[in-house]
């Protein structure tokens, strides 16, 4: 399946499986690269935690229900061991960048899967409106950015 999902890559298409279904979206935007790239360099420990906070951005992930998933950014605790083939570590975190086009995918598919797999935070940002959504399993919180969030193990601004 990885092979197949690489070869739409290949041709400018982000292909993910979720639930066996196929969704895609085209690459993104510089606007959504520079939301990305400021988040992941906000990321750090909460004060007293172990977790190491390992961020990556644009990484597929084999979920236990077989879907593979690319969040904009994934965050787990230790570095997942898989370097050459999708990571099979749920992550602590994921956080998604809104994408004109694909919000339907970005704010009513990827969390509610994101949560039934496991994580425990999932955060959802929309660079147009700023809107912030923060989604555990004992609920949803909104927010405008910027704001900085204490997630399970890591703080982080959006």
């Amino acid at each position: 399946m990885l092979k197949k999902l690489l070869e739409a890559d290949e041709v400018g298409l982000r292909l993910e499986w979720v639930g066996g279904l196929p969704l895609w979206e085209a690459h993104p935007t510089y606007r959504h690269q520079k939301a990305v790239d400021r988040i992941r360099g906000s990321i750090r420990p909460k004060e007293g935690e172990a977790c190491g906070c390992v961020h990556v951005a644009d990484v597929y992930i084999r979920f236990p229900d077989g879907s593979y998933k690319r969040p904009d950014i994934a965050i787990f605790c230790r570095e997942p061991e898989e370097l050459d083939e999708a990571i099979t570590q749920i992550p602590e975190a994921v956080v998604e960048v809104v994408s004109r086009g694909y919000e339907a995918k970005d704010l009513e598919i990827a969390p509610r899967f994101y949560l039934s797999q496991g994580v425990k935070d999932v955060v959802i940002f929309d660079p147009y409106t700023l809107l912030v959504l923060h989604l555990r399993q004992d609920g949803a919180y909104r927010h405008i950015s910027p704001v900085e969030l204490e997630l399970s193990s890591c703080r982080l601004t959006v």
